[in-house]
């Protein structure tokens, strides 16, 4: 790794130089455009993110689960050196190449379920998921869409519908897309009689709530993230997902995943969805997809994905070369480096610790996650009421010492820690350090 491995604070942050583009920005930018740190990068790689100002951060967002094979993996680097030099850009839709067609076929090849599949190319994760609906609404003939309470999915007319929270994303953005009922998620810390009834009774009240105030045989799709991303890395009670797939497939409704943040790697299998067996019918997949170029896909058994007339799908931009490119190379890097398993060992490390802190500080209500999508919910000390003035002063001592962190929760009460997959573990090691110590300092 040609970047140093290690933190590196020499100046305020953000510093002088950040600051004069933070000027910038503003005057050029709209304010609706939010900054979670406003130190402007110039370099990034394994575990940092170096600054205008010559600051090194440890970096435990990953661009929001997107630089999952860090920020310039030589084998994304290469092959996108040389497409670039040989063609930029034709439109599949008009003139195609192979490479879009190798990224369907190992995404037809890797997603779960030995079914055959189609996979299609977009530009991001509220596209694909869009997609996903689109063809569900076709193949099913219906139109109802069922999400679940704190959900994400997206900023789009139809997405931001599908999407639980209002502030930001969906505040006087409105009227909404029709057709879209929410229903609960077993969210175990939070749910009323306890995590062991979770399960059970999260999925009763879902099903209840289709077949009786909908009709399940008027609903296309069940939309739902395997761990809730923004909502809060809420890792759905086990017995949960399996339930509503089941209940999915008894009454021919499409079950369509989410794995835009859990996808390639993330949570300790190539996709969330693993963990408890779960085959969807359609996968929608963004973020870690190609290591940080704009590309999505939708990925569907082929019977579904066939039934769209010729020209129903598809888009301008939709499987750039250079963004196939580099997702051929990060699925290369995610098997010859086993990220999977890196994953894996980032989780064996970020729990335990978090779980001690968890005894030390009665501030931490909950410790989630699984993998490298890993998440603690502050509370007010003694109760479960969400804390999130604990966590913006959290935050504001991690960026201060040069940990970037990020927050998510419908509460706005949840740290949220997305680490490169590929970072080293002295950082990640170190990082948790100045975390404790922002905590203590509460």
């Amino acid at each position: 790794m040609s970047i140093p491995q290690e933190r590196r604070v020499v100046t305020a942050i953000p510093g002088p130089k950040s600051q004069e583009l933070l000027a910038r920005k503003q005057a050029a930018v709209p304010a609706g455009i939010g900054t979670t740190l406003p130190v402007f990068v110039t370099r990034a790689g394994g575990g940092v993110v170096e600054d205008a100002d010559g600051n090194s951060l440890i970096d435990f967002g990953s661009g929001i689960a997107v630089t999952n094979v860090g920020n310039a993996a030589p084998k994304v680097v290469e092959r996108v050196q040389k497409q670039v030099a040989d063609f930029t850009h034709t439109c599949f839709m008009v003139t195609p190449y192979e490479s879009y067609v190798r990224v369907c076929e190992k995404l037809n090849e890797l997603t779960p379920g030995d079914h055959e599949k189609r996979t299609f190319l977009v530009n991001s994760g509220a596209e694909a998921v869009e997609n996903a609906v689109k063809v569900a609404r076709h193949a099913t003939g219906r139109q109802a869409v069922v999400v679940f309470e704190h959900g994400y999915h997206g900023r789009t007319l139809l997405t931001m519908t599908l999407t639980a929270k209002n502030m930001p994303y969906k505040h006087r953005f409105g009227p909404f897309a029709p057709e879209v009922y929410r229903v609960p998620l077993a969210y175990p810390y939070r749910w009323p009689t306890g995590p062991d009834n979770c399960a059970e009774e999260a999925a009763e009240q879902a099903i209840d709530a289709i077949t009786k105030q909908i009709g399940a045989e008027n609903v296309a799709a069940v939309v739902i993230e395997p761990i809730a991303g923004e909502g809060g890395f809420i890792v759905p009670a086990r017995g949960f997902l399996p339930r509503i797939a089941e209940f999915c497939k008894d009454n021919g409704i499409v079950f369509v995943a989410d794995e835009v943040q859990t996808g390639f790697a993330r949570t300790g299998t190539l996709f969330a969805c693993e963990d408890e067996g779960v085959v969807p019918d359609i996968i929608a997949t963004a973020k870690g997809i190609a290591g940080g170029l704009p590309l999505a896909a939708v990925t569907g058994r082929a019977e579904l994905m066939d039934a769209v007339h010729v020209g129903g799908l598809g888009g301008t931009y939709g499987g750039n070369p250079l963004a196939c490119e580099a997702a051929l190379g990060v699925l290369e890097t995610i098997e010859e480096e086993d990220l999977v398993a890196k994953a894996r060992r980032i989780g064996e490390i970020m729990l335990p610790r978090l779980e001690a802190m968890k005894e030390r500080f009665d501030v931490i209500g909950d410790v989630r996650g699984r993998g490298a999508m890993i998440a603690i919910e502050l509370v007010e000390p003694g109760t479960k009421e969400p804390n999130p003035a604990a966590v913006q002063a959290v935050v504001k001592r991690c960026h201060a010492e040069g940990l970037l962190v990020l927050t998510a929760g419908t509460y706005g009460n949840v740290l949220r820690f997305l680490p490169p997959l590929v970072m080293p573990e002295h950082l990640l090691e170190e990082g948790l350090g100045i975390l404790e110590k922002a905590i203590a300092e509460l």
